[in-house]
């Protein structure tokens, strides 16, 4: 069963780890696909991958803090494949561990400027497209970091993290009524290059998998799992949701 036959998605941070294999889920699916991030050797691999599994995907390579690059996203997912039914907005960076009042407030900036400006300025772009195919999924890649855990060193990333979760909420209910919904996935520690720099040696690494109830981190592809739900009309009445595929970090204490 094709659960996304017929839509056009648009996933950001799709260059490695979720987003990557997002994309790769949601072309499987049906979805054509636009994919961004910064790299454009690895957006190119994705095509081609995509591509050789009979899918379809476009590439476009751009800092997703540019509100230039949102609104050519989304023009690319119009001009090239019709409208816009689904935004994963996943691209995202976890700065540098640094006690909160030792911050600088360039990497503060940095921070924000990537995990929550930049999904702002998606949605922007990406509402009024999805209004004009009657509705659409939004979905935010927040954390559990921020919501239902604070990680010392973890400030600026905790507090667009949060953010996320506001803005979502807000969407969902500006936007309810005309077809478009709006979640947040908040993943555990999963096993991404991005979670690999967190998780920088075995002691670390061992630590972030004592905190969930499974013991492990996730598979990428896992997290992928749960924003297909998310995307889907399996999630019809799910709006304004924060769905932990956490791995049950927010209720251990084992």
């Amino acid at each position: 069963m094709n659960q996304l036959a017929g839509k056009v998605a648009i996933v950001t941070g799709a260059s490695s780890g979720i987003g990557y294999e997002a994309a790769i889920l949601f072309a499987r699916q049906g979805a054509r696909v636009v994919v961004t991030a910064r790299r454009q050797a690895e957006l190119d691999a994705l095509v081609d991958e995509i591509g050789r599994s009979g899918g379809a995907a476009v590439a476009v390579a751009g800092d997703i803090r540019d509100e230039q690059l949102a609104r050519a996203v989304v023009e690319v997912a119009v001009g090239r494949f019709g409208g816009l039914d689904i935004a994963f907005n996943n691209a995202g960076a976890v700065g540098e561990a640094t006690p909160t009042a030792e911050i600088p407030v360039a990497t503060w900036d940095a921070v924000l400027a990537t995990n929550l400006t930049s999904a702002f300025l998606g949605a922007k772009y990406q509402i009024p497209a999805m209004l004009e195919r009657g509705g659409g999924s939004l979905i935010f890649t927040s954390s559990f970091v921020g919501h239902s855990a604070g990680f010392p060193g973890m400030g600026a990333y905790a507090a667009s993290k949060a953010g996320l979760i506001g803005l979502m909420q807000v969407i969902a209910v500006e936007y309810g009524t005309r077809g478009i919904r709006a979640n947040a996935l908040l993943p555990g520690g999963t096993d991404t290059p991005m979670g690999r720099a967190v998780c920088d040696t075995p002691q670390a690494r061992a630590f972030v998998e004592g905190l969930n109830a499974l013991k492990r981190l996730a598979r990428p592809e896992e997290i992928a799992q749960a924003a297909l739900y998310l995307a889907s009309d399996a999630s019809s009445f799910t709006t304004g949701a924060c769905l932990t595929a956490d791995g049950g970090v927010s209720i251990n204490h084992t």
